[in-house]
């Protein structure tokens, strides 16, 4: 009998199948959002800002069309009034451009500011730029003839100056036929600026128009932009800081995680261990954690495979040893009894041999088939039956029978790899009927739990001799054997209960080993296999 068992320690923090527990989280990743929630303010801090400026922007251009077409309403009434714009004594009132002039001079020259005064053709009577231009004591400028250029040429680019013209054309017609216009447009010298031009009226008659223009707006926006700055370094900061929580947080974590992986590799270590990323409470602790189990699990099986690989080369020895000792002495023996002897102890020593390697190749498959079989949900009361009803079958005469016990009214449903597990009731029954005396009984039993209703438990009880008190656990090691005297030697590898405790802890069962009381002491042996029920077969 033998066993490969490594008992785990009850871990909160570890999933029944012995991997550690992710916790749940609401929302998704802690990681993922702290990334989102970083990239979404910096944008956020630059969107809120370049709102706010054109907000302001559009307010500010309102409000100085306001402000404008206010003052040129006021202004447009005192030019229509006779001795201040109007001139006299005419069939028709018409503009006087050196009164207009005089009273623009005297009355409207604020800073950062044009007035310009239109007659009812269009030409261009009167400019503030050209009062605010005349020496003071000195006679005005004379009025523009019918015909001169509309706009006060400045230095610019000649392209430039042909759209303004052409934009204040338009604007002038406009208020020509009676409507105020207010309108954004480039000056001649290609900057921006707001506009109203406005109708000077002498009763309902058109006179000409007022035009007033702000040529501030470029400079105030500039200074707005100026005002965003801190904004923008802001948000520059905080996509800064955000690369660095990423560099910090995530790349040197995963650069660590991927440095211990190559040592791990490299054979310099057995298992990644970095408490500090352990401890967080991320995906990068989690991948941390994940590796540390993965890398201890590994060496858990390196450890294994080499204790296997150990007890292997000592097993197989043992025959070898026996077989060179024979095959030695057998040129030495004199009479035909003697080599007799030695031919008997050669082929019992190479049965031995065979089975032993038999066994161990069985042993060496059965993660390869755990792994590659995919469970299902399997009819553990019909696969029982068809195992008992096989034996039964090719009984021969003093083998002890097997029977079999079915749980009343209910299959019991399990998921499983009915391979591995028939493997298991197989090698269970073969250890018991090794133990029982000829035409002996070995008894399955099928039966649930009361206390916890999701395993399912099979019993195996023999009429054996049971099993030392001390070895009810060392009966599952790897090549452990204990036979009764008159058992064929070599007849057992040591290797059956050693590969149905591997198999059942690979399904998150258990499996245990007992002696039945009698009245005269132990009545025999039994093992009981406790497997997890499938959902569907659980009992309310």
């Amino acid at each position: 009998m033998a066993s490969d068992t490594v008992t785990a320690k009850a871990d909160p923090a570890r999933a029944g199948d012995g991997r550690p527990r992710r916790p749940k989280r609401f929302g998704g990743s802690r990681l993922g959002g702290l990334i989102l929630a970083l990239n979404l303010l910096s944008l956020l801090i630059l969107f809120v800002g370049a709102l706010l400026l054109n907000e302001w922007q559009r307010g500010l251009i309102e409000s100085r069309q306001e402000t404008l077409a206010a003052q040129a309403e006021l202004l447009v009434r005192v030019l229509g009034e006779p001795q201040i714009g109007v001139t006299r004594g005419e069939p028709i009132p018409t503009l006087d451009p050196i009164e207009a002039s005089r009273w623009l001079r005297d009355n409207f020259i604020p800073a950062g500011q044009r007035a310009r005064l239109f007659d009812v053709d269009g030409i261009l009577v009167a400019d503030s730029y050209w009062v605010t231009e005349a020496i003071p004591g000195e006679p005005l400028p004379d009025a523009r003839p019918a015909g001169s250029p509309m706009a006060h040429v400045e230095v610019g680019d000649a392209g430039n100056i042909e759209r303004a013209r052409l934009a204040l054309v338009a604007e002038v017609e406009g208020a020509l036929e009676g409507q105020p216009q207010a309108e954004l447009r480039m000056s001649e010298s290609g900057d921006r600026v707001v506009s109203v031009s406005i109708p000077v009226r002498h009763v309902q008659m058109v006179l000409g128009v007022l035009t007033l223009e702000a040529g501030d707006v470029d400079e105030t926006i500039g200074a707005q932009r100026r005002a965003l700055m801190p904004f923008a370094l802001v948000a520059l900061f905080v996509s800064l800081l955000s690369s660095l929580l990423l560099h910090l947080f995530v790349a040197r974590p995963v650069m660590r995680l991927s440095a211990a992986a190559d040592e791990v590799r490299l054979q310099r270590a057995r298992a990644i261990s970095l408490p500090d990323l352990e401890g967080r409470k991320d995906e990068i602790g989690d991948l941390a954690r994940s590796l540390e189990s993965m890398t201890e699990t590994l060496s858990a099986r390196m450890d294994a495979i080499e204790a296997f690989a150990a007890d292997v080369s000592h097993e197989i020895k043992n025959p070898l040893t026996s077989i060179r000792s024979a095959l030695e002495t057998l040129p030495l023996v004199k009479t035909e009894a003697q080599r007799e002897t030695l031919t008997a102890l050669l082929q019992q020593d190479v049965r031995r041999l065979d089975r032993l390697i038999t066994d161990i190749s069985n042993a060496s498959r059965l993660d390869a088939e755990l792994n590659r079989d995919r469970p299902r949900t399997i009819d553990l009361t019909a696969l029982l039956a068809d195992i008992v009803s096989v034996y039964e079958a090719g009984r021969k005469s003093g083998e002890a029978r097997v029977t079999f016990t079915p749980p009343a009214g209910e299959h019991a449903l399990i998921v499983g790899r009915d391979g591995p597990l028939g493997q298991v009731f197989r090698n269970l029954i073969d250890n018991a009927r090794s133990f029982s005396p000829p035409n002996g009984e070995v008894r399955l039993s099928l039966l649930r739990d009361d206390i916890d209703e999701r395993a399912v438990h099979v019993r195996v009880d023999d009429e054996g001799p049971g099993i030392p008190v001390e070895n009810l656990e060392t009966v599952f090691e790897r090549f452990y054997t204990s036979r009764p005297r008159g058992t064929a030697f070599g007849a057992n590898s040591g290797l059956g209960l050693s590969i149905v405790r591997q198999i059942v802890e690979a399904h998150g069962g258990t499996v245990r080993a007992e002696n039945r009381p009698g009245d005269d002491g132990p009545a025999g042996a039994r093992f009981e296999v406790a497997l997890p029920a499938a959902p569907t077969a659980r009992r309310p």
